[in-house]
């Protein structure tokens, strides 16, 4: 059974006759007769009954020469599947109308791969996207980042939200925002009091830093920015690490991505763990880009995404930065009330 088929069959149904519908459709009326004629073999059904003396379609034959008109009416069995065949072309027509509106970025279905840190600027991207474009969905999927980078190389991901990574063998990097660093200092040292620490004093306090294997990217991002950077005790996990610098007599600092979403502007922000403060440092910042895959240009349903990531990552800079530090704070606190 042929689209085709069911489009005569609705057609010479609608205008009871095979050449009034063959002048509608722009075809001969003998290939219309013969997608009827094709259309009931198959079914098995008589889906017409032609008046006295009309003859039945047949396959066309290249010397045959077509009636002026074949009348027909619709039998109890085409009156039946009538509605079925519009049904049918009417589910046809809307899989033609999603494939352009994919085709045309206006519909579709994005697999995103994303952390936590991200959501704000996520979910604002997407209810702009939904705005613009109510067809198109995007699936959030999350993973930790090198899963991430792995699912966009195979293809399981359409994209991927990444951070620090400047390169990477497979993928195509957008750049979209730069995320400041969190420092966490013992509520009691100097440098704490000052909102944005100097970094080349903080280079000379122990910094507790996670081995260069755990995540190559940050290692090196963090010891290009302090080259001389003193090693303290290490860095284990976030609770234990800001429980050791509000504990610890020895003073030594840390260094880390924001860990939450941003706090809602105007919300009152919780504070963090007792004895640690959380600060910013000038002009240390991460970058956080958009991974696609690099083989086949992006589908344009991840065009119109990383549009409307890259409209929602023009917050200012500042703000951002606070909104980080209140969140981090809240976050903080919060695992290490969870131990």
């Amino acid at each position: 059974m042929e689209l085709r088929q069911l489009e005569c069959f609705v057609t010479v149904a609608e205008e009871a006759g095979v050449a009034r519908a063959a002048e509608r459709l722009g075809r001969p009326p003998a290939t219309v007769g013969a997608a009827l004629a094709a259309l009931e073999r198959e079914l098995g059904l008589r889906l017409f009954d032609r008046a006295p003396g009309a003859p039945a379609p047949q396959a066309p034959r290249a010397t045959a020469a077509a009636p002026a008109d074949w009348r027909v009416r619709l039998t109890a069995a085409g009156e039946r599947l009538l509605p079925e065949a519009r049904a049918a072309l009417v589910a046809a027509g809307r899989v033609r109308a999603t494939a352009a509106g994919i085709a045309a970025g206006t519909e579709g279905l994005v697999r995103l791969g994303t952390a936590r840190a991200f959501a704000d600027r996520v979910y604002r991207a997407v209810d702009r996207l939904a705005t613009r474009h109510r067809g198109l969905r995007v699936r959030l999927e999350r993973a930790p980042q090198e899963a991430r980078l792995a699912a966009v190389r195979s293809g399981t991901f359409d994209a991927a939200l990444v951070r620090t990574v400047r390169g990477a063998e497979g993928v195509l990097l957008h750049p979209l925002w730069a995320e400041p660093l969190i420092a966490a200092l013992p509520a009691g040292h100097p440098l704490a009091a000052e909102e944005h620490p100097d970094p080349a004093r903080l280079a000379r306090l122990p910094l507790r830093l996670a081995p260069r294997a755990a995540n190559p990217a940050f290692h090196d991002l963090v010891t290009g920015a302090l080259p001389s950077w003193t090693p303290g005790p290490p860095f284990t996990t976030l609770p234990e690490t800001l429980a050791a610098l509000a504990a610890d007599p020895e003073p030594s600092w840390t260094l880390f991505h924001p860990v939450g979403p941003p706090h809602p502007a105007g919300g009152p922000a919780r504070s963090g763990p007792r004895g640690v403060v959380f600060r910013t440092l000038p002009g240390l910042t991460t970058p956080v880009s958009l991974a696609v895959p690099a083989d086949r240009p992006p589908a344009p349903a991840v065009r119109a995404l990383l549009d409307a990531l890259l409209s929602v990552s023009e917050a200012g800079t500042a703000a951002s930065a606070r909104a980080a530090v209140a969140a981090t704070a809240s976050e903080a606190a919060r695992l290490c009330a969870r131990g």
